[in-house]
């Protein structure tokens, strides 16, 4: 089973997300912040992590740079869940090493497609 790792500070979001992941038969852990996710990935990487993009303590882009210097081998899928929906946060998010982009509020198909699309489903 494919692991996911849900890191959205809204307990709601992560909820939700966990449900229809569940449903795609992922195996699902939860962080409510970058720096809870930063360490959950250092003791066991996920294969791919739905990460918020404002968040306490440190948010999605910050973990996003910490990831790759904690671990510049090997590195899960990454997929932006946001509300930011600029084309500059995307381009961003992409450029930092994002593998995909989903606007909140999301369902289980617009999920699955993009699991699809970067191989995890």
């Amino acid at each position: 089973m494919k692991r996911c790792l849900v890191v959205d500070d809204s307990k709601l979001v992560r909820k939700v997300a966990r449900h229809i992941l569940e449903t795609l038969d992922f195996v699902v852990d939860e962080a409510s912040n970058g720096s809870e996710a930063l360490a959950r990935c250092v003791a066991a990487m996920p294969d791919v992590v739905l990460l918020d993009w404002n968040m306490p303590v440190m948010g999605g882009m910050e973990f996003l740079r910490e990831l790759g210097h904690k671990s510049p081998g090997r590195r899960p899928k990454i997929m932006f869940c946001t509300t930011q929906s600029g084309a500059a946060h995307i381009n961003a998010a992409l450029r930092a090493g994002a593998d995909e982009y989903v606007m909140k509020p999301f369902d289980r198909e617009t999920l699955e497609g993009k699991l699809t699309q970067i191989g995890l489903h």
